[in-house]
């Protein structure tokens, strides 16, 4: 026995059994197949290609040369430099739209994420039919902007909209609500505040990340419900509402056709509605201007650029990322 345990070849590393099956390298590709590989991945990415140069960074750079000159779309141009830049200065409809625009934003966007964070953390609570709430709730994010819903939010706010019908049925005499000066930006706030399903619907996400043991630790150290929101769901989804912030704002900087729409392309009663993008569209396809209008639209993206920036400069102040 012994010497057959002698004869018997011992295990090494080389061994099948130690080593395991070995594993076959693959080849590397050849020159000729690797360049076709490119070819083909190069293919499938000219389009984006073109729709970035023809349709982004193209008009985006013509944008540019044609705000330092008097072009009217139809005719002739000229350079005229700096001109445009310097009009601004004294141009009181753009200084009321700066106004309006600035009025919107900074009220409808704390508004709408107020908003969207409450209904969150309510159907963050178990809520039957989770799907379909948050699938109804999402809904006027995808219309808020479009044609239709601006026209049926005229006719709601109108003189003899639903709003002064429900009222008159309790004896209160309405408002032209889209049509009185010191009401029309409020509605179109309504409006903007009413399309809060998309940050809703990250919101939700976010509380849904958050570990239940650090509740459940407040809550047995004795925390309420209004400490445990400061003290712990705030912090942790402050990365969310930086997100949803910073989203949101440059949505609101841009907003048009609800404007457009409820206004007539007017800008509302005594310019009351007159938001800077409505402005910009007045100037350069009513009255024609192409040069100042592109030299307005260089001044918009400054101010967003501007905001976003100190957004994220402020950000490291209060965002949390739990490292």
């Amino acid at each position: 026995m012994s010497a057959l345990l002698q004869r018997r070849p011992a295990k090494t590393s080389e061994s099948p059994a130690a080593t395991g099956p070995r594993r076959r390298v693959g080849k590397a590709p050849t020159p000729g197949k690797q360049r076709r590989e490119n070819l083909a991945a190069y293919g499938f990415l000219t389009p984006w290609f073109i729709g970035l140069v023809c349709i982004t960074a193209g008009p985006l750079l013509a944008s540019l040369y044609f705000s330092f000159t008097d072009y009217n779309l139809i005719g002739d141009y000229g350079w005229v430099g700096l001109d445009n830049y310097e009009r601004m200065f004294t141009d009181e409809r753009l200084h009321t739209s700066l106004k309006v625009t600035f009025i919107y934003v900074f009220v409808s966007v704390p508004l709408q994420l107020a908003m969207a964070l409450a209904l969150a953390m309510i159907l963050d609570r178990g809520v039957r039919g989770l799907p379909l709430y948050r699938s109804v709730y999402y809904l006027p994010s995808l219309l808020g902007g479009s044609v239709a819903i601006a026209i049926l939010w005229r006719q709601v706010f109108g003189a003899e909209g639903l709003i002064n019908q429900v009222l008159a049925f309790f004896g209160i005499q309405g408002e032209g609500w889209v049509s009185h000066p010191d009401y029309a930006l409020g509605t179109l706030i309504v409006l903007n505040v009413w399309t809060f399903g998309a940050p809703m619907v990250i919101f939700l996400a976010g509380l849904r990340q958050i570990p239940a043991m650090y509740y459940e630790a407040a809550e047995v150290d004795g925390a309420g419900p209004v400490r445990r929101f400061w003290h712990i769901t705030v912090p942790m989804l402050t990365p969310i509402i930086f997100f949803n912030m910073v989203l949101q704002f440059i949505n609101a900087f841009q907003t048009f056709t609800q404007a457009f729409i409820v206004s007539s392309g007017t800008g509302g009663p005594s310019d009351s509605t007159l938001f800077y993008t409505l402005y910009l569209y007045q100037r350069g396809f009513g009255d024609f201007e192409m040069g100042y209008a592109s030299a307005m639209a260089w001044l918009l993206l400054m101010i967003i650029g501007g905001f976003t920036a100190v957004n994220f400069l402020a950000s490291k102040y209060w965002v949390f990322y739990g490292d």
